[in-house]
């Protein structure tokens, strides 16, 4: 392989491209929100800025990360392989992997409005200093859910040009509350190895109450997308998405029963249809309202 294919292509393993995970679960709140804000299709530009900024942050996110903890990844199984971990991205290129991304993302953002651009700002900074929270406290994800979720406000300014109201501060509490549920469900995946490393988490904080509070934290996040709802005035459509929500939330929980490493892993993965089916919800009543 040509020496520049084979450094893209080790720069598309550090940000993750092949494991889209992430970028699924980022866009469906940005989803949810765009269409709550537009009621039915958003502005096509928006739109299209929205989704390529959700790919570009993502994976900005995952170059900054594997910086952060490019002392760990080589310690952890699951992580070993990653281009840094393994030798194949150096620290630096990381970094600039992580600021070019960032700086196309912002021109895409610059064609939208000036409050959008400030909240832009906020976005950055979450995303940017995410990864390092591991270090100082155990609620790294409620940092995550902040910079997943602030996807949420922007969308609202984006599209009615104003400052976001109260609905689409509900959307974000959702949307927060969701991450730090899924991203327990990851780190309990890890939880045996990462006590060993002195690494910080919700499921090492949570300890033997995991399953109760990730349960707990799953019927706030279905009550706030209930008064999401209520306020947005939906109707069947979503309440039939919401409804398989609290199903897919459910079978979540049945997969942590025996906290074994892989079902909670899979119990992560699976929240990509929870956000789907909100999604579904949402499209199909403004689609056929």
């Amino acid at each position: 392989m040509h020496p520049a294919l084979e450094r893209l292509k080790q720069y598309a393993l550090l940000v993750r491209l092949h494991r889209p995970i992430g970028i699924y679960l980022l866009l469906w709140p940005t989803l949810w929100a765009l269409w709550i804000a537009a009621e039915g299709w958003p502005h096509l530009g928006i739109l299209f800025i929205f989704v390529a900024g959700v790919v570009l942050m993502r994976s900005a996110g995952c170059a900054i990360n594997d910086y952060a903890d490019r002392h760990i990844d080589p310690h952890v199984a699951r992580t070993r392989d990653r281009p840094i971990a393994a030798g194949r991205v150096s620290p630096k290129e990381a970094l600039a992997v992580f600021a070019v991304l960032c700086l196309v993302a912002f021109v895409l953002v610059l064609f939208l409005n000036r409050l959008t651009i400030l909240l832009s700002l906020v976005a950055v900074l979450l995303a940017a200093s995410y990864p390092f929270m591991k270090r100082f406290h155990h609620l790294p994800q409620v940092h995550l859910g902040a910079a997943f979720a602030w996807a949420v406000p922007m969308a609202f300014a984006a599209q009615t040009g104003e400052f976001p109201p109260p609905i689409a501060w509900l959307i974000f509490i959702a949307a927060l509350l969701w991450t730090v549920v899924y991203d327990t469900f990851y780190a309990m995946a890890d939880r045996e190895e990462d006590l060993k490393l002195g690494v910080k988490s919700s499921a090492i904080l949570f300890g033997e109450a995991d399953r109760m509070i990730t349960g707990i934290l799953q019927l706030l996040v279905l009550w706030s997308l209930w008064l999401v709802g209520r306020e947005a005035g939906l109707g069947p459509w979503y309440w039939l998405g919401l409804t398989v929500a609290a199903g897919l939330a459910l079978y979540q929980q049945y997969l942590i029963v025996q906290r074994e490493p892989r079902a909670c892993f899979q119990a992560f993965l699976n929240n990509h249809w929870f956000g789907a089916a909100v999604f579904a919800g949402i499209f199909l009543h403004y689609l056929l309202k």
